[in-house]
């Protein structure tokens, strides 16, 4: 038995090694125009292989480059797209550059900085204390998905004193979980929907209670006409005997 740890390595193996050993053949044909018309009928069995790649832009261009790159650059067709090189293959794309900025709280991230950054060059104190409202409350929101706690109100309000250096601060009144317009319109909008719910609830709750009493009163109205017809049949029956002692 041959495994495929002693075979031939092939490059693209999501192809295949019959598909490896067809270009392989093509590679070996000398007629030019025969070379170029199995070559097509190769990509032509390379996208029923792979359908997936149909829904990917240019897909046609890729098997064309799978098609090289499965012959290791040796193919010689014509083909409809640039011909790709094993230079292009093989050249690696330049580093990409890293920000190389400190955070000191980095469990807030760069985003509040930048944020505080902006609402110490407002000149406005209303403005400014609106914005150090608004970053307080998102800075609450990050520690707590970052510390999976809740937090004391005090530690966001002295972290933002000290991000700002100085330049925005709190009031200890200030109760950072209510600053926010989100969290004011947050808690209307769970309000009404605590009000629609327990509409919603009672409306059921009186469907079911009046469905009850219908059936109790039907109930009732079966119960009464079975009681009417057995002392009507009892009479007749007393009736009827009645009569035959008579006689």
């Amino acid at each position: 038995m041959e495994y495929n740890t002693v075979r031939e390595k092939i490059t693209l193996a999501e192809y295949g090694r019959h598909i490896k050993r067809i270009v392989d053949n093509c590679i070996k044909i000398e007629d030019r125009e025969h070379r170029n018309r199995t070559a097509h009928e190769i990509i032509e069995l390379m996208g029923q292989l792979n359908p997936h790649l149909r829904n990917v832009e240019d897909f046609r261009h890729k098997l064309w480059d799978h098609l090289f790159m499965i012959s290791e650059f040796k193919l010689d067709v014509d083909s409809p797209y640039p011909k790709t090189t094993k230079s292009q293959i093989i050249e690696k794309p330049e580093p990409l550059e890293y920000p190389q900025t400190k955070i000191r709280h980095r469990h807030y991230g760069k985003n509040v900085a930048a944020l505080v950054s902006k609402a110490v060059e407002v000149e406005d104190p209303e403005k400014r204390l609106a914005f150090a409202q608004c970053i307080g409350n998102y800075m609450k929101l990050t520690y707590v998905n970052w510390n999976k706690e809740n937090t004391n109100d005090e530690i966001i309000k002295n972290d933002l004193n000290i991000i700002s250096k100085g330049e925005l601060s709190l009031s200890v009144e200030d109760n950072i979980s209510e600053l926010s317009r989100a969290n004011r319109q947050s808690n209307i909008n769970q309000n009404n929907n605590n009000g629609k719910r327990q509409f919603n609830q009672n409306r059921n709750n009186n469907q079911n209670r009046n469905n009850q009493n219908r059936n109790n009163n039907n109930q009732n109205r079966n119960n009464n006409n079975n009681n009417g017809f057995r002392k009507q049949y009892n009479n007749n029956k007393n009736r009827n005997n009645d009569i035959q002692k008579g006689q």
